[in-house]
């Protein structure tokens, strides 16, 4: 089947399916009222589902948000990066020290939020680099440590970190494990329970293709006995719209404690119910399928990823400029093609491009994608080969 509509394949905001887009488009509700008690439970549902946990049942006063694995779903009015504030700034005391190693923009920013509300040790490696796991296994040695966070999923360098190995070495040495799984979750296995995770954080917008400006965290029952602990002490960070204990004391009740975003909440549930119907190993499936395509073919082509072979992400692929090209090419692409992909960003910007693998994208739309890149890539006079394109997906 040949693809023959625009071609969006960004990294997030993905888009978003005609599911969502009609739930949000339903007229306004209380709050407090059980018509969106309702819509909570099924989203938290749906999200438990997308968190790779335990089942619960999509039913108001049914105790929804958590399950047999004892991991609590907490929604978040704001994106992944207020998630990511929400867990630091409950979970940490100031005088805590944590590790954040990091290749790439997003971990950096996991970096720059825990220096608001404690002290950090930043290994910051070059980006698309993978980690020294032997040096974070010298650091965690130290026994200084009360938590180590990673961005599970760099789309800024398109690598994917080995969570299961830190998981391993973060239990042996009794240190929290945090992920930001913003791009991960819902895009490829992500195991908060095996990994022993203490909390996962999750935005609407990419791997489960929801609306921007919503988003979700994982908790389990050690994470939250530690915050309200450091609550019940005095000693916590000051906070109040991302008090953790406010949001905990509402959620048996399908509610958040303040104003949620009720729309996006709406539109956020029907894409996660579209996850389930598709199962989550098929989504992982399609990803990787596209992911793997998109990587062969600009490899075969003489294209340099950025990102480290190994751990090349499935959600996002880091492909370099060739030489004397540039993010000309980009608006061309967009203007001539009606395809967009996005490009770098801080010393990268200009060098190189991203190619979206996420969400609800069909393989189809890849492939044409891929074949309005290199015909771009020809009118700027980038001589390369015809190729079978489609052979790379199949």
């Amino acid at each position: 089947m040949t693809y023959t509509g625009d071609c969006f394949l960004v990294p997030g905001p993905v888009r978003m399916s005609q599911a969502c887009l009609d739930a949000m488009a339903t007229p306004v509700m209380t709050a407090r009222g059980p018509e969106f008690r309702q819509v909570m439970a099924t989203l938290n549902s749906g999200l438990r589902s997308a968190f790779n946990l335990s089942p619960s049942s999509p039913t108001m006063k049914s105790e929804s948000w958590t399950g047999e694995d004892g991991y609590k779903v907490v929604v978040v009015s704001g994106s992944g990066t207020a998630a990511m504030e929400m867990v630091i700034a409950n979970r940490f005391r100031r005088n805590d020290l944590v590790l954040v190693p990091t290749n790439g923009k997003f971990g950096e920013r996991v970096a720059d939020i825990c220096r608001q509300f404690c002290n950090v040790k930043h290994i910051k490696y070059e980006w698309g680099r993978s980690f020294d796991l032997y040096e974070l296994e010298q650091q965690l040695e130290r026994g200084c440590y009360e938590a180590l966070l990673i961005c599970h999923n760099e789309t800024s360098s398109g690598i994917t970190q080995d969570a299961e190995a830190i998981a391993e070495m973060c239990e042996r040495h009794g240190v929290s494990f945090i992920l930001d799984g913003i791009t991960s979750v819902g895009g490829m296995p992500v195991h908060p329970e095996k990994w022993k995770a203490e909390a996962v954080v999750m935005g609407a917008q990419k791997c489960t293709a929801g609306p921007s400006g919503i988003a979700a965290i994982a908790v389990s029952e050690h994470c939250v006995e530690r915050i309200q602990a450091i609550h019940q002490q005095g000693d916590s960070n000051p906070r109040y719209y991302f008090d953790m204990v406010a949001a905990l004391k509402k959620g048996d009740d399908d509610q958040t404690p303040w104003t949620p975003a009720i729309n996006l909440a709406m539109g956020w549930g029907a894409a996660l119910e579209g996850l389930k119907n598709e199962t989550n190993e098929a989504r992982w499936a399609r990803c990787e399928r596209m992911a793997s395509g998109v990587r062969n073919l600009f490899s075969d082509l003489g294209f340099m990823l950025l990102a480290d072979d190994g751990q090349r992400s499935n959600t996002v692929t880091a492909i370099m400029y060739p030489e004397g090209i540039d993010d000309a090419w980009r608006s061309a692409l967009k203007e001539k093609y009606d395809t967009q992909v996005i490009g770098a960003q801080d010393h990268l910007k200009g060098k190189m491009f991203r190619v979206g693998s996420m969400g609800e994208t069909p393989v189809q739309e890849m492939v044409e994608g891929c074949k309005r890149m290199l015909a771009c890539f020809r009118d700027v006079g980038h001589d390369l080969p015809e190729v079978d394109v489609e052979s790379y997906f199949s």
